[in-house]
């Protein structure tokens, strides 16, 4: 009887974000995810404007930059944080 209460309490939607979470703290962890997280850092402007006189150019920098961001989100929020960042009004999970 326990063990369906647990399954009731799941959330597949946080179960589904946690995972994905996982797999990006796994593919960027040890010394080589942290030279790939460096690369990325600059290549993205992750600390820097995207701003370029060319709007094309700026567009293709603002796009790099948001990868960053997604990145940077999935290694760093919590459950919760993630839950509320990626699904702010209990959306589809295709995000």
């Amino acid at each position: 009887m326990a063990g369906a209460l647990v399954e009731q309490d799941r959330d597949p939607t946080k179960e589904f974000l946690e995972a994905r979470r996982q797999a990006y703290v796994t593919v960027f962890a040890g010394e080589r995810g942290k030279l790939v997280r460096e690369d990325l850092a600059r290549f993205c402007r992750a600390d820097e404007s995207t701003f370029h006189p060319d709007a094309r150019m700026e567009g293709i920098l603002q796009g790099r930059r948001e990868v960053w961001i997604r990145i940077s989100k999935h290694l760093n929020l919590s459950p919760d944080e993630m839950e509320d960042y990626f699904n702010p009004q209990g959306a589809s999970t295709n995000g």
